[in-house]
């Protein structure tokens, strides 16, 4: 058996022309570890971040955040097919641009058998971002009324099936025309935030705000909120440096509640209890993947490109055709490469 692999790789921040395909050896497992071989894995904007250098990940490193595949050599997990995202895949580890990704077994998660590797595989970070922002950390409750920016993106579209399972009602707001699912939605490009808000909630305001844009929105979403309202904040799409406007006597007043939500601050565990919380969702029929566009892993470069400069809003996945695996002659390859006196 051939004891590399194929993996995206860069070598030194910048645009995707960074990146290129490299053969490297195959995942030394750890005790406690299980081999994955990908069959799909989407890219997320973070990843085209990670490439840029936006989170001081290491170098060389392997991106790629979320993935879908199936256990080869895992104990009782192997033969399971997982999905979800590992903690640090991209920035801290090698991620899950590869044909095969090592992780602690306490990581995974099932797939849901109605979902295609491909459609599982563009769940993990938009889902985790809603799931996190508003069960976790808003503590959403049914009947509350919850305004989200950037609706019509990938964790608009998640936070909106997810509000709806929970029995939640959806103001949805983008500068796209629509936004799926919503009870109500307001196209920015025509319609002032807080005015549409206030007629919509007869003056009360929304309980949360799920704030996928801040920048300039920021504060016409405090001010959509009603008195003890929460605005979750996970993104600023001014970059990370621009800065917000409070009025903070306004802010007091009111008694808001300000939250800030990282899913890469997440564990392993953490993130495979949500994948495992979120299965019942696609199961039960409550949530629903979108249909990616698919791009063969040779032509991972122009798929992180069409991210970059943000052509389309359809997922891009990248499909691994996959190549035969033994588990056996797996082990005496990396046993051999981690010890030389036994080749």
């Amino acid at each position: 058996m051939n004891k590399n692999m194929k993996a995206l790789r860069f070598e030194t921040y910048g645009s995707p022309s960074v990146l290129s395909i490299q053969d490297l050896p195959l995942p030394a497992l750890e005790k406690g570890d299980v081999l994955v071989q990908i069959k799909a894995s989407s890219i997320n904007p973070s990843d085209v971040g990670t490439v840029a250098g936006r989170f001081h990940s290491k170098l060389p490193m392997t991106p790629g955040r979320d993935f879908a595949g199936v256990v080869v050599d895992g104990g009782a997990w192997t033969g399971k097919h997982v999905w979800g995202t590992g903690a640090g895949f991209g920035v801290m580890r090698p991620g899950a641009h590869a044909e095969f990704v090592a992780m602690p077994s306490s990581w995974l998660a099932e797939k849901p058998e109605s979902l295609s590797m491909e459609q599982a595989a563009v769940v993990g970070v938009p889902y985790l971002a809603a799931w996190q922002s508003l069960v976790e950390a808003g503590r959403l409750q049914k009947g509350e009324r919850i305004l989200i920016t950037g609706a019509g993106g990938a964790v608009g579209s998640a936070a909106t099936q997810i509000a709806h399972w929970k029995g939640a009602s959806v103001l949805a707001a983008d500068m796209t025309e629509s936004a799926q699912d919503a009870d109500l939605f307001v196209n920015l490009k025509e319609t002032d935030l807080v005015s549409a808000v206030q007629k919509a909630t007869a003056g009360k305001g929304v309980d949360i705000v799920l704030d996928t844009v801040g920048a300039n929105l920021f504060s016409s979403c405090l001010r959509s909120l009603r008195v003890g309202g929460r605005q979750i904040a996970i993104a600023n799409t001014a970059g990370p440096d621009a800065n917000v406007a409070v009025n903070l006597t306004d802010f007091y007043h009111s008694q808001l509640h300000l939250i800030g939500v990282d899913t890469q601050k997440l564990t392993g565990p953490e993130i495979a209890d949500i994948m495992n919380r979120l299965r019942e969702g696609f199961q039960d029929g409550f949530l629903h993947a979108s249909q990616p566009e698919t791009n063969p892993f040779e032509k991972a470069v122009e798929a992180y490109t069409k991210v970059a400069e943000k052509e389309i809003r359809t997922k891009q996945v990248l499909v691994f055709s996959g190549s035969s695996f033994d588990r056996q002659q797996a082990r005496v390859c990396l046993s051999t490469e981690a010890n030389p006196s036994a080749r």
